[in-house]
């Protein structure tokens, strides 16, 4: 995976934690992941491309499924809760269904 293909799946995950309103705790969960990104473009700087256009494309163009399935490839390296990530798998799933 590339820098920019990791970075959009970050971006996709912090964006799909931000449409889980049933969870109470998802402002500790954006912080944390919020950092993590920080970190991440940091220790990964780019001249090739911009981070700011890549999260606004991640933003208008990823599915809200595909941003909640990036969260499940992220979270457990954050240490979150597996209630929230049982969740997520549940609105997933409500996604799926509605297809």
């Amino acid at each position: 995976m590339n820098t920019k293909d990791h970075f959009s799946c970050l971006i996709g995950a912090y964006y799909g934690v931000m449409e889980m309103d049933e969870y109470n705790l998802k402002e500790y969960v954006l912080f944390d992941l919020e950092k993590y990104i920080e970190r991440f473009v940091e220790e990964h700087p780019n001249p090739s491309f911009s981070y700011r256009e890549q999260s606004e494309e991640v933003f208008n163009h990823t599915s809200l499924k595909t941003k909640l399935q990036d969260a499940l490839l992220i979270l457990p390296k954050l240490d979150v809760s597996l209630e929230f990530i049982f969740l997520i798998k549940a609105r997933i799933r409500k996604i799926m269904e509605e297809a």
